[in-house]
């Protein structure tokens, strides 16, 4: 899932220490549940349930914070820059973000 691996680049140290090294396996090194269950000694279901439970926080700290958002807005609002260049549209994009 694109939108998890996004969401750890943003959040990903305000998560357990568990909680990131299960996603960040799961969803960067792309390993299975069972792969990552067997290097941490832990049952399929518990890798399962930390990375379900991680990825809901993921979601909520994106939902109150929103940096992704924002960055999505930014970026639209560049390119809409970069289409229709003038001072008064880059002024009023500093003005908004900043």
């Amino acid at each position: 899932m694109l939108e998890v691996s996004i969401l750890l680049d943003y959040y990903k140290n305000l998560l357990s220490d568990r909680q990131k090294e299960y996603l960040l396996e799961h969803f960067e090194e792309d390993l299975s549940l069972t792969e990552i269950g067997k290097r941490h000694n832990v049952s399929r279901q518990a890798i399962y349930d930390n990375i379900k439970r991680g990825i809901k926080i993921l979601r909520n700290y994106e939902k109150i914070i929103g940096f992704h958002k924002r960055d999505l807005e930014l970026k639209a609002q560049l390119e809409e820059l970069k289409e229709n260049f003038t001072k008064k549209n880059l002024e009023s994009i500093i003005e908004k973000n900043f």
